[in-house]
């Protein structure tokens, strides 16, 4: 029987394996910005979709060239459930590894991965943070590719289009996830 970790439990396996409390803030964000989709989507499975979310770089800040490769080995090593090792995987589609997302959550992670970290960028741009934020702020900062240029608008834009969402659409949902 393969493991499918809490949320809590994610949380723990990813602070084995990333000691930047950077990656540790981003995985818990990620998560909890699924969680939140989910709620919407999916609500019986919010909590597998958190630990999705969390569980996703678990393989960056140990193997950065071999992003989301070591991912699938090091999960599979725990016994995690192979759903959760796909969907975790697939959010590097086209970036470090050939498996496309398949499932809404999938395209969400793919989408909001990236999205979360312009987002969080900008946050640290304004004395109220995410507080009061919204979208044309984002789409501002979207445009201009200096800005958190290690953001890739390409990716944010497919998962946009993967979801059958407007950016404008995306960025909102992310940015009320973020909040809450």
């Amino acid at each position: 029987m393969s493991y499918i970790p809490t949320p809590d439990e994610a949380l723990e396996i990813i602070k084995k394996y990333n000691k930047e409390a950077f990656h540790v803030e981003h995985a818990e964000t990620v998560g909890k910005v699924l969680k939140a989709f989910a709620m919407e989507h999916d609500s019986e499975r919010a909590e597998f979709w958190h630990s999705v979310g969390i569980l996703h770089d678990i393989d960056f800040e140990l193997y950065p060239e071999q992003h989301c490769v070591k991912a699938k080995e090091m999960l599979a090593e725990m016994d995690i459930e192979p759903e959760m090792i796909h969907a975790v995987i697939s959010h590097g589609y086209g970036i470090c590894i050939d498996v496309a997302p398949e499932t809404y959550m999938e395209k969400v992670l793919f989408a909001v991965d990236e999205l979360t970290g312009l987002i969080g960028a900008a946050a640290l741009m304004r004395p109220t943070g995410l507080e009061g934020m919204e979208a044309k702020s984002i789409k501002k900062k979207f445009k201009d590719k200096k800005f958190a240029a290690g953001c890739s608008r390409e990716v944010i834009a497919r998962g946009a289009e993967m979801l059958g969402m407007e950016l404008g659409e995306l960025f909102e949902k992310t940015i009320a996830a973020m909040q809450s």
